[in-house]
C-alpha cells in the first residue's frame, strides 16, 4: 500500500513538472513571437520562427494530463473520469501533430484534423472536472473545479459560434471578433482544471471518503439500557441483564426496537409483596420494618 501511495506520488509530481514546462514554453512562444494576441489564434503561432514551442507546449501538456489520468484510473471508480482526461491529452498530442491551415487557404487534412480534435479536447476537460466535482463534493477543491469546468464551457459557446456563422454563409473573419482572446480563454480555464484535478489527487481524499454511509432505514438507534437497580450478594447494586426485543414493522426492510423488558433477577424479591424480616438477609436494604424499596 505504501508503495501505491509512494508511486502516486511521483506521477502525480510528474505530472506537475509537465504542465509546468507547457505553461513556460507557451508563455515564450507569446514573448518571442509577438502577434496580436487579441484577434490572432494560437494555431496561426506554428508559422512563426519560433513556432516549434508550440508542438513543446501541447506535448508537455498531454503528458501532465496522461499521469493524471493514470492516477485516476488506479483508483477503479473514476475511469470515466480518466478516459476523459487522457482522451484531452490524446488530443494535445493531435493539435501539435497536425498544423492548422494558413489564412485563406481550404481546410486540408491534416486542418481538420486540428480543428475537430481541438474541439474535442475543449468539451471532454470541462466534463471531466464536472463528474469529479460532483464525485468529490466534500473536497475543498471541488468547488473550483466546477467553476472552472463552468467557465470553460461557457467560452467555448463563444469560440464555437463564428464557426458556425461561417457555415451559415456570413463572411466573418477573425480581425473582426477577439477570437484569440476567447480562444486563450478556454486554453487557461482547460489547464487550470487539469490542476485543479492534480490538487484533488494529490490529497488523496477519494480514497478515503470512498465508502458511501447506510442508508437511514438500516440504520437502527441503540435504546438505552434499563437504569432500574436491583439487589446483588452484600448489599452490592448493578444492573439488571436486559435483552431487546425486536419485531418487523408493517413498513417493508424497517426493524423497530421496542421497549426493553428487565430481566427479574432471582435475589431480588418481590416489591409488591413485602416480606418481614428481608433486611436480616439483606442488610443495606429495607428500611427495619419489612419495607423494601423498588
Amino acid at each position: 500500500m505504501a508503495s501505491q501511495v509512494f508511486s502516486g506520488s511521483r506521477m502525480i509530481l510528474g505530472g506537475y513538472a509537465a504542465i509546468g514546462v507547457g505553461a513556460v514554453a507557451m508563455l515564450g512562444l507569446h514573448v518571442a513571437t509577438g502577434l496580436d494576441p487579441v484577434h490572432t489564434v494560437i494555431s496561426e503561432y506554428a508559422f512563426e520562427p519560433d513556432g516549434w514551442l508550440l508542438p513543446v507546449s501541447l506535448t508537455s501538456f498531454a503528458v501532465g494530463a496522461t499521469a493524471f489520468g493514470t492516477a485516476l484510473a488506479r483508483r477503479g471508480a473514476d475511469r470515466r473520469a480518466a478516459l476523459l482526461v487522457g482522451v484531452w491529452g490524446l488530443c494535445m498530442l493531435l493539435i501539435g501533430a497536425f498544423p492548422t491551415d494558413e489564412p485563406g487557404v481550404p481546410l486540408s487534412m491534416s486542418g481538420g484534423i486540428h480543428r475537430y480534435a481541438a474541439f474535442v479536447a475543449f468539451l471532454t476537460m470541462p466534463v471531466a472536472g464536472l463528474i469529479l466535482a460532483r464525485r468529490y463534493a466534500g473536497s475543498p477543491y471541488a468547488r473550483s473545479v466546477r467553476l472552472l469546468s463552468l467557465a470553460s464551457l461557457g467560452v467555448l459557446v463563444l469560440v464555437v459560434l463564428p464557426y458556425v456563422v461561417r457555415m451559415a454563409g456570413f463572411d466573418l473573419a477573425n480581425d473582426d471578433i477577439p477570437a484569440g482572446v476567447t480562444q486563450r480563454l478556454v486554453v487557461v480555464f482547460e489547464v487550470a482544471v487539469l490542476v485543479m484535478l492534480g490538487l484533488v489527487l494529490a490529497t488523496g481524499y477519494g480514497r478515503r471518503h470512498d465508502r458511501r454511509p447506510l442508508p437511514a432505514a438500516v440504520r437502527v438507534r441503540r435504546p438505552r439500557g434499563d437504569r432500574r437497580r436491583v439487589a446483588g450478594p452484600a448489599g452490592s447494586a448493578r444492573r439488571a441483564g436486559t435483552a431487546p426485543d425486536r419485531r418487523r414493522s408493517d413498513r417493508p426492510g424497517g426493524v423497530r426496537v421496542c421497549r426493553r423488558v428487565p430481566a427479574r433477577s432471582r435475589l431480588r424479591p418481590d416489591p409488591r409483596r413485602p416480606q418481614r424480616g428481608v433486611h436480616r438477609r439483606f442488610p443495606d436494604l429495607g428500611d427495619g420494618h419489612g419495607r423494601v424499596p423498588a
